[in-house]
């Protein structure tokens, strides 16, 4: 237990490294309109059951922060298939970081984008709710362009944003792909053949983990 209590004192406020300047700035990200359409989803998503936060940014994080409603959100996707077993409810930081983690794990094997993909300490320490919204958006847009039957709530809710961006990569980027990644392995092997060969090979080695 001391060491947690130390890991505790160590990421509180400015000690941490983020100034009451830098947060400010990342707070104001922060989207209250977004937060709204995200509690309607999550209700609609997951029944009554998971309750309702107060409507501020703080309730917002205290909904979410044991993992819990998290889980259920992203079991309520897979329909059947549940990749979440066990949902329990703790008051032990270990555990709710714990059920985050299963979240985002959980949530990344659905089809969100890493990049898209929030920290646990985030939404846990509060350090960056913003990303957290960007996250759910990103998750609420993977499911509405599913289209397998497991969404629920209003479809304009979310952008079928994946289609789009599956598209553009298939005419765009493939023409220009090329002599980018070309110039990228450059920068190891030199703009080679074999550079040039292996370009679908890290593509599916990053779609398949």
């Amino acid at each position: 237990f001391s060491d947690q209590g130390q890991i505790t004192m160590a990421n509180r406020g400015p000690s941490y490294g983020l100034t009451r300047e830098v947060q400010s700035k990342i707070d104001k990200k922060y989207d209250p309109e977004l937060e709204e359409r995200l509690v309607e989803w999550i209700v609609a998503q997951c029944g009554s059951g998971v309750g309702r936060p107060q409507p501020n940014k703080t309730g917002f994080q205290n909904w979410l922060k044991d993992g819990c409603v998290l889980c259920e959100l992203i079991n309520s996707l897979y329909g059947a298939n549940k990749p979440i077993k066990t949902i329990k409810s703790s008051g032990m930081a270990f555990k709710q970081m714990e059920q985050i983690s299963m979240f985002l794990r959980a949530a990344e094997s659905y089809g969100v984008t890493k990049t898209d993909i929030f920290q646990t300490v985030d939404l846990f320490e509060g350090k960056d709710l913003a990303a957290v919204q960007r996250t759910l958006m990103a998750l609420g847009s993977v499911a509405v362009t599913k289209g397998d039957g497991n969404y629920k709530g209003d479809p304009s809710w979310f952008h079928k944003k994946a289609q789009e961006n599956r598209r553009d990569f298939s005419e765009e980027q493939l023409k220009e792909g090329q002599s980018v990644i070309g110039l990228q392995m450059g920068t190891n092997k030199g703009a080679s053949q074999a550079g040039m060969t292996g370009y679908g090979r890290p593509r599916q080695i990053i779609n398949n983990p």
